[in-house]
């Protein structure tokens, strides 16, 4: 009997590993059919150019364009603001840094107040901005002046390089 159901095991052991077919070789076979696809379409033969002999650029005359005379409040922001500290603004400003927090804005008043500018602080209630302001100036080209005279000096700091205008509306 014990040699029946040993026989018997044997048997559905071997047919076990016998009727089965291995997974592996169902993903092995898809992978190298999909490398073969790859394969031949890399081999594609693309066109081949045959080079062509150009005929030479013809240059156009110079177009001569006319600007147009620009705005004078052109490049200019208008804003109403109100001083926040400081002792006085005029209707242009240098506007060299805007933030969000005031602790910020007073962190570049203070640098600029040591690099020898009268530089305040405005409050844009709009923006809830804090404009630092390096002068402030009550025609538009004083105001010029200073924002490139700044750009100048600091040609190495983005943030003053990204100086503008500002006319304060009342």
């Amino acid at each position: 009997m014990k040699k029946l159901i040993i026989l018997g095991m044997g048997v559905c052991v071997a047919l076990a590993f016998t009727s089965c077919k291995s997974s592996e070789s169902a993903y092995k076979k898809a992978y190298e059919k999909a490398k073969e696809q790859e394969l031949a379409s890399s081999q594609q033969v693309a066109p081949v150019e045959t080079p062509s002999i150009a005929a030479p650029p013809v240059v156009a005359p110079p177009v001569v364009v006319e600007r147009t005379p620009v705005a004078p409040e052109a490049g200019v922001r208008r804003e109403k603001v109100t001083l926040i500290s400081g002792d006085d603004l005029k209707d242009y400003s240098v506007v060299c840094g805007s933030f969000g927090l005031k602790v910020n804005a007073e962190a570049l008043r203070d640098y600029l107040v040591g690099q020898g500018y009268n530089a305040v602080i405005a409050f844009n209630v709009e923006t809830a901005m804090y404009r630092v302001v390096a002068g402030t100036y009550p025609d538009r080209s004083s105001a010029i002046a200073a924002r490139n005279a700044l750009k100048n000096r600091y040609p190495n700091r983005k943030d003053f390089q990204g100086a503008w205008l500002l006319y304060r509306l009342y």
